[in-house]
């Protein structure tokens, strides 16, 4: 079973940015995907961004494209989110996730490891 740790989250003005870190322990990731999600208060968990671990493939939700960038490092078994250009919609509290045989990456349900969720507050 994969444990996942995130870090990284914190409060920054509009337009600024973080880096989140997700580290991943319990075992090896090949044939993982590895996904970010996030859910803003009231509202249901969304798709942020996700990478196919063995081959490198990443995939991103509308509402980030071009400003947010997923990544992984294998020999530290962590996944990042690097987020600029942050937006106060962009306020929730951060997710990683991570699944084998995922075939629709946006979708929560099939993930079966989580992390405890980093806070993201974005000031106007």
């Amino acid at each position: 079973q994969v444990q996942l740790v995130e870090s990284g989250g914190g409060l920054v003005q509009a337009g600024g940015s973080l880096r989140l870190s997700c580290a991943a322990s319990g075992r090896t990731l090949n044939d993982y995907t590895m996904g970010w999600f996030r859910q803003a208060p009231g509202k249901e968990r969304e798709f942020v961004a996700a990478v196919r671990w063995t081959v490198g493939a990443t995939y991103y939700a509308d509402s980030v494209k071009g400003r947010f960038t997923i990544s992984r490092d294998n020999a530290k078994n962590t996944v990042y989110l690097q987020t600029n250009s942050l937006k106060p919609e962009d306020t929730a509290v951060y997710y990683c996730a991570a699944g084998r045989l995922i075939v629709d990456v946006t979708i929560a349900g099939p993930y079966n490891a989580w992390g405890q969720g980093t806070h993201v507050t974005v000031s106007s």
